[in-house]
């Protein structure tokens, strides 16, 4: 299958964990919906042209995140205004994630959306984009690179190494590392903007460009990447 490789970073990123309203955290790395909503951004789409298209993307793209620095967290405060009443303010903290450098691999899964990866690959080739994409908060500009085209191979079954993240059902070896990184990551977001909450996946995940040795399921990227993909 087609996939690309992609260069996205940012000063600031947060990735908000839905559980955590009064006190926003961030997941720790950019999640596959909020990497579907960056895809809508680069193509132009308005609001309510991603509503199918949240659902449609979430199920015909598969996603991995490499973390090329270490997950650095702070604690910002804003001040939010109400919807209703622009005289309401509260100052509310809320957690970021500094410096954010990620290496996404992106592959069709089904050639339903064929031409909307297409177009999302061709703009960023370019460094094209329609609207601003952003890391989760629109004071939270993205900038976007491709690194590599090419193909995804079949799903493969064994021992493999690689940069990013695997499951909880893969078997990881991690006397080696130094560090080991746990997250639970919204994979669906329905037409109502609503992420499904039987569609978190646990992952475990290297960063700071080391390598993480597994045992599972995986794909080859251009016959030489090893990656676990959702």
């Amino acid at each position: 299958m087609k996939a690309a490789l992609i260069s996205i970073k940012g000063n600031w990123a947060h990735f908000r964990k839905a559980e955590t309203n009064n006190n926003p955290l961030t997941h720790d790395f950019i999640t596959k919906t909020a990497l579907v909503g960056m895809i809508g951004a680069v193509l132009g789409k308005e609001r309510g042209e991603m509503r199918p298209l949240f659902p449609q993307l979430c199920e015909d793209l598969m996603y991995c995140v490499q973390i090329n620095n270490v997950v650095q967290k702070q604690s910002w405060g804003f001040t939010l205004r109400s919807a209703t009443n622009l005289y309401d303010k509260s100052p509310k903290p809320m957690e970021v994630i500094r410096n954010a450098d990620y290496s996404v691999l992106l592959a069709l899964k089904n050639e339903r959306s064929y031409f909307l990866f297409e177009h999302f690959v061709s703009l960023i080739t370019v460094e094209k984009t329609h609207f601003q994409p952003v890391l989760g908060l629109h004071n939270c500009p993205a900038d976007l690179a491709l690194l590599e085209l090419g193909t995804l191979s079949e799903q493969q079954q064994g021992e493999f190494e690689t940069y990013g993240f695997v499951s909880t059902e893969h078997q990881p070896r991690v006397q080696s590392l130094p560090r080991l990184n746990f997250d639970r990551i919204p994979t669906y977001q329905t037409d109502d903007f609503w992420n499904r909450p039987d569609a978190y996946m646990p992952v475990i995940y290297p960063s700071n460009q080391e390598t993480l040795k597994s045992k599972g399921v995986f794909y080859q990227f251009n016959n030489q990447s090893q990656w676990f993909l959702i």
